[in-house]
């Protein structure tokens, strides 16, 4: 069983990035459940995808403590939810900050030291420059698909079976650029 959660603010793509993650199951065999969770997702809120990949998966959504990995398209997102992590789970976080509405309205602040306050919470925690990878592959959208390669080659699944998962997800106007970003996150060291 795998349980992922990936998280991040609406426009950057984590619904396609769980699809891929299901694409990749049906690819290996395996079931896999998603349960997408919107927060105000329009407007660059919060947004969820819980993806559950094993044998035989009954229940979509993975329950706080219980998560292998989170996949973090943002960092506020990444602190956010590391509460969903077990005990030794893997964030993978994008080094990127995109402020919030109550930041943008001076109702809030975005918190410094994030990687620091997650080292405090015992998480540990893989950072990527997903954004500036995104953008050597032609286009600063594709965060999530270099995300996805990073997660791939983190736990071991073969680039190729990632590979064809993107083709089969991505629209074949932006499969380059995505086909590029999958490769430059699968070779994050």
């Amino acid at each position: 069983m795998l349980n992922v959660l990936i998280v991040g603010v609406g426009g950057q793509g984590t619904l396609l990035a769980s699809r891929v993650l299901g694409a990749i199951a049906d690819i290996s065999g395996n079931d896999c459940k998603l349960s997408e969770v919107h927060g105000m997702s329009q407007r660059g809120g919060s947004v969820v995808t819980h993806v559950r990949i094993g044998n035989e998966i009954g229940a979509p959504l993975v329950t706080e403590g219980e998560v292998d990995y989170i996949l973090a398209f943002e960092k506020l997102e990444a602190l956010r939810w590391a509460y969903y992590l077990k005990k030794d789970g893997i964030i993978l976080v994008n080094n990127q900050e995109i402020m919030p509405m109550p930041v943008i309205t001076g109702m809030a602040e975005y918190p410094d030291s994030i990687f620091s306050k997650l080292a405090e919470l015992g998480k540990k925690t893989v950072v990527v420059e997903g954004l500036e990878l995104a953008c050597t592959a032609g286009n600063s959208k594709a965060v999530n698909v270099v995300m996805i390669g990073a997660l791939c080659a983190l736990i071991g699944i073969e680039f190729n079976v990632a590979l064809e998962a993107v083709r089969k997800c991505v629209p074949q106007k932006l499969l380059a650029v995505n086909e590029k970003a999958l490769e430059l996150g699968y070779n994050v060291k």
